[in-house]
């Protein structure tokens, strides 16, 4: 058996305008989960006014903000390296491109926030009986908008990182809303049912930056790390890597911040 070695390195702009490359020996795991500064919401119901008698028959919510009850936790926080103006850059082979999915059930996409790298496959794949028409407005890449038929996978190639979440939606059914990240790397988590972010495989002994997103609260000025408070640069934040666990503990978004574009 042949084991793939992961290779990476940190490209660090010096202040002079020079570069050095760093190579990276080990590598760190990133832990932090993000948890409602406030009184969890209710989720939103979605009125569903097309093709009533099939979507209509399982409950739809609204899945812009979704937190858990017991846990404070946020779902769909996005938590990944910026590598565009003021991040980092780096370099990383990190094997061959992937496909991923993004399935059309029930009248929703699964998942709501999908994360692929430049060069992937994107595939569509319809598993309802009525048709959905998803249609996707690219900043870099070719826009996209096609009936997509029960059975019929639609795949498209993301040849480039795109600068910020792509919404997807579907032209038949208003509700229906999801998000696709496309970067330059794989170094990026999306927040489970209890807010946990898990990122591995990160190059260490250097700063990396950090851009967090979240589609209800756009712009997050100050968050809550561990108990205490810390400023972000329009969502950017600095956090040195070491090898192995690097947990950050709970980080409290204020609820004040949701609903903010």
């Amino acid at each position: 058996m042949v084991q793939q070695v992961l290779r990476c390195c940190l490209l660090i702009t010096l202040p002079i305008g020079s570069a050095e490359i760093v190579q990276c020996q080990e590598m760190g795991t990133l832990r932090a989960r993000f948890v409602y500064g406030g009184v969890a919401p209710e989720a939103e119901k979605i009125n569903v006014n097309k093709d009533i008698e099939f979507c209509g028959r399982i409950p739809l919510i609204n899945e812009r903000l979704i937190v858990d009850k017991k846990t404070q936790g946020i779902k769909n926080v996005v938590f990944y390296v910026s590598t565009g103006q003021r991040g980092s850059r780096l370099e990383v082979f990190q094997g061959m491109p992937k496909t991923v999915t993004l399935a059309i059930e029930n009248c929703r996409f699964e998942p709501h926030i999908l994360c692929m790298q430049a060069g992937d496959t994107l595939s569509l794949v319809e598993r309802d009986k009525v048709g959905h028409n998803p249609n996707l407005s690219f900043f870099v890449n070719s826009a996209f908008s096609g009936f997509v038929a029960p059975g019929v996978p639609q795949s498209i190639k993301i040849e480039k990182a795109e600068p910020a979440p792509i919404p997807i939606d579907c032209n038949i059914h208003p509700w229906m809303r999801a998000y696709l990240v496309v970067l330059d790397h794989r170094f990026v988590s999306v927040s489970d049912d209890q807010g946990n972010i898990e990122i591995k495989d990160l190059p260490v002994g250097n700063e990396l930056v950090f851009r967090l997103y979240h589609e209800s609260s756009r712009r997050i000025p100050e968050l809550e790390i561990d108990g205490q408070k810390v400023a972000t640069d329009r969502n950017l934040i600095r956090l040195m890597i070491n090898p192995g666990m690097n947990d950050l503990g709970t980080i409290v978004i204020p609820s004040a911040l949701f609903g903010r574009n």
